[in-house]
């Protein structure tokens, strides 16, 4: 079967144009706050809505059907489209003049990695500043989800597409509609954006801040409009409990989201992964705040030059929780360099980048789902090894887990773990130390943000080589979609004509 290559530029002059519109927004704001770069963000938007124009026009006449070849096509490519054009209001401003750099941040924006190049970034223009947070909140549920919330306009079904973009092993469903799965799943995430908007302002965050904050947090990203992240309000605990709350949230399936508002909240405390992610952060947090406290770390360890107001219980927990949340949900908020704090938080932080969120939620990682199905199959194994007779299925949530999908746990597994081994000699090559080699790899690949070594939280990717900052946007852009989304695009019989 051939690929029908005019519905795909044709979905490409719709992401464009998609994109383009949001660009005439930071546009908005820019002459809304007169920060100068009002034009350059203007002719942006509708340099790139006028592509995608003219794509949507040459493939009118498009055969309106779609396989899963052209689903994993236009995921894929759709990526690098939004990326390229994505591109634009920095090269337009000035205010990223290079190229490798504008690819290097624009990826880094729509993966929700939240890696940056940038050395002062309350210098730059707040529509310029806005641009960046809005890459965060559009690649975080992700703009094919919401494009084929609109689909049904153009006769198109968009089934194949949310397989290909859908977070986790499997897509729950809220509707048997896909399109209106779609609109229920940004309508949660306009809505928790929103409220967390509303919550910073109160707690004391101009409206402004408040906005790109809530943006990064809910695509769990992790850009900030300050040069000290969120260490930026140390002094404002209330602050940094709201961007916790809604981290975890972020962090959460969205599905449960949805059940919780429509009064069903025992199928969320029932959920398995639900349950592992709680325990976790609890866990996770005890051992962190325990051993900040103990070796009286609290008032030595920050290397921002914004002055660290802990005190001395509260403290070690809210530190200790705003980070392993932060890292768990590979938002990437930092409140300061916790690669200091101890040579064994060091190594838990950097083990902390291969946990995830939870899946159908906007974090990277592996996602917590599998690591249970891992678990529960492993523990499986000494059984079968004792009663090799026996049926013995792997149960996720009272249900049976077919073989299919934890065959596929297990390919994801290893392909992850073979592609952060390759991401880490890549950079090797390069020139980077080994610390910051394996760093780099685990945080791109995780979308988490914050590194290791030379590219940790207290430092930026701007002396990054410009091969570097390529591999680590392959790298994104890999593990935002999931691995099997892209590299599916490389083996040969993807191609054939059948």
């Amino acid at each position: 079967m051939k690929l029908n290559y005019k519905i795909i530029f044709h979905f490409f002059g719709l992401l464009l144009l998609f994109n383009g519109g949001f660009m005439l927004l930071a546009a908005l704001l820019s002459f809304c706050y007169k920060d100068g770069a009002t034009f350059n963000l203007f002719l942006a938007g509708i340099s790139v809505l006028l592509f995608g124009v003219l794509s949507m026009l040459c493939t009118k006449n498009h055969t309106k059907e779609m396989n899963k070849r052209e689903g994993y096509l236009v995921v894929a490519f759709g990526w690098i489209v939004m990326t390229l054009s994505g591109t634009l209001p920095y090269l337009f401003t000035g205010a990223i003049p290079d190229f490798t750099n504008a690819i290097f941040e624009t990826i880094s924006g729509y993966t929700t990695t939240g890696s940056t190049i940038l050395n002062d970034i309350e210098s730059l223009p707040k529509g310029v500043l806005f641009w960046r947070s809005l890459t965060h909140w559009i690649g975080g549920m992700g703009i094919i989800v919401l494009a084929i919330a609109i689909l049904p306009l153009l006769g198109i079904g968009g089934m194949q597409l949310f397989a290909a973009e859908a977070p986790g092993p499997s897509a729950d469903k809220l509707h048997p509609r896909i399109t209106d799965t779609a609109k229920r799943l940004w309508l949660i995430y306009f809505g928790y954006t929103a409220a967390e908007t509303l919550f910073l302002s109160l707690a004391g965050m101009s409206f402004f801040d408040a906005l790109n904050h809530s943006m990064s947090t809910l695509s769990t990203g992790g850009f900030s409009t300050k040069n000290a992240s969120m260490a930026y309000w140390n002094d404002s605990p209330m602050i940094q409990y709201i961007i916790i709350l809604f981290m975890f949230l972020a962090g959460t399936n969205f599905v449960l989201s949805y059940f919780a508002f429509k009064g069903n909240v025992s199928k969320v405390v029932r959920d398995e992964e639900f349950k592992l992610y709680f325990k976790f952060i609890v866990i996770f947090t005890l051992i962190v705040g325990g051993i900040i406290y103990y070796n009286s770390f609290l008032d030595s360890t920050s290397v921002f030059d914004h002055p660290m107001v802990w005190g001395i219980g509260e403290g070690s927990f809210r530190h200790a929780l705003f980070q392993v949340v932060a890292i768990v949900t590979t938002t990437g908020f930092v409140t300061a360099d916790y690669t200091l704090w101890a040579p064994f938080l060091l190594v838990f932080f950097f083990g902390l980048m291969f946990l995830g969120g939870s899946a159908g939620s906007t974090s990277g990682g592996v996602k917590l789902v599998r690591h249970l199905i891992l678990l529960k199959n492993g523990f499986l194994e000494f059984k079968r090894s004792l009663h090799p007779s026996a049926i013995l299925p792997v149960r996720y949530n009272n249900k049976s887990v077919s073989g299919e999908i934890v065959f596929n746990v297990l390919g994801f597994f290893i392909l992850y773990m073979l592609s952060f081994i390759v991401g880490s000699l890549g950079f090797a090559l390069l020139g980077l130390d080994f610390q910051s080699a394996i760093g780099v790899a685990a945080s791109s690949l995780g979308n988490v943000g914050p590194a290791l070594g030379e590219f940790g939280p207290s430092h930026n990717f701007f002396e990054m080589p410009a091969a570097g900052k390529w591999w680590a946007a392959f790298l994104m852009l890999i593990g935002r979609l999931e691995l099997f989304t892209v590299l599916i695009l490389f083996t040969p019989f993807f191609w054939r004509n059948r």
